[in-house]
């Protein structure tokens, strides 16, 4: 068969950089912002860089083996795949996964654009590999491994289907309420939501919900938990505690400092790397908060201000 009646469709995403452009308009304004707030700009020019070479050498090597529809992340939802089409993602592994969902039996071929930065768990090929791996996909004589997915339907004939896990609860942190039932049990609730994991979600945020939980177990020891958990802490104490929920370890990320207290002497600092959807704000009130996107430093210690309660 004439290569150019394969088709090939390649998903990539924009970088860090790329969504902070977008945001600032330009790249001296970006880099402006980003050195403003202590940040190593270098680091998401070295980024943006390493992936355009993946982006071109990818690219480079699928169109000499079928006809190349380039598509972004954000178009994928809405995007008709080809029903005899190979999919190539130039990831990260949520880039995977985000497409999966969208596929009716595609086969998928994950590339890893960065092997030095990204785990890459569902990135096995690097760009040299396609061309030997794309015609055996298309050929239908490649190994392939089945991908179960988690759906959701609702009563009114809604439904949803996920790959690595659905996340049932609130928009925001307050509380969920809802009534649960598992064969004949059946319960009331109230929390901060239900992640319910599919095999390959498995280590992903349901790892990260155990990994937090037994963490906090080692760094105090269970007497302090138990009497934090019945009691609380005085009012007028002159500390915090901080937790983090659902930590995720892997070969740039660790998953060791979880919980802690935080006093006048010892401030909690935290540095983000997100691109344009951080946030912070305090009481449950999203409408009053601070931006907290890439680049920017936040201190978290008691502070000196008192309120006072009449009684």
């Amino acid at each position: 068969m004439d290569p150019m009646q394969h088709r090939i469709v390649l998903v990539t995403r924009r970088t860090r950089l790329e969504d902070l452009i977008t945001r600032l308009n330009t790249v001296e304004q970006t880099r402006f912002y980003v050195q403003h707030m202590g940040a190593d700009f270098s680091d998401y020019e070295a980024e943006h860089a390493v992936y355009q070479q993946a982006v071109a050498a990818v690219e480079a090597q699928l169109r000499r083996l079928g006809r190349v529809q380039r598509l972004d992340r954000s178009l994928v939802a809405n995007f008709l795949f080809p029903p005899d089409c190979v999919v190539v993602v130039l990831g990260q592994d949520g880039l995977v996964a985000n497409t999966l969902k969208y596929l009716r039996g595609q086969a998928v071929i994950g590339v890893n654009p960065d092997p030095a930065r990204w785990d890459g768990v569902l990135l096995p090929f690097l760009a040299k590999d396609l061309g030997a791996v794309v015609p055996e996909v298309q050929a239908k004589r490649r190994p392939t491994r089945s991908i179960s997915m988690a759906r959701v339907r609702l009563s009114d004939g809604q439904e949803l289907h996920a790959v690595n896990d659905l996340f049932i609860g609130p928009r925001t942190h307050v509380s969920a309420r809802y009534t649960i039932q598992s064969g004949s049990q059946r319960e009331l609730h109230s929390s901060s939501g239900v992640i319910v994991s599919t095999g390959l979600g498995s280590t992903g945020w349901f790892r990260s919900l155990l990994t937090g939980a037994l963490r906090m177990t080692g760094v105090e020891g269970l007497d302090t938990l138990t009497a934090l958990q019945t009691h609380g802490f005085a009012w007028e104490a002159r500390h915090l505690y901080f937790t983090v929920r659902e930590p995720f370890p892997s070969r740039s990320t660790q998953a060791e400092l979880v919980f802690g207290k935080v006093d006048e002497q010892h401030p909690l600092q935290l540095h983000s790397h997100m691109s344009d959807y951080g946030v912070i704000f305090s009481d449950g009130i999203e409408q009053d908060y601070l931006e907290f996107n890439a680049g920017m430093t936040a201190e978290i210690s008691v502070a000196e201000r008192i309120g006072v309660l009449v009684q």
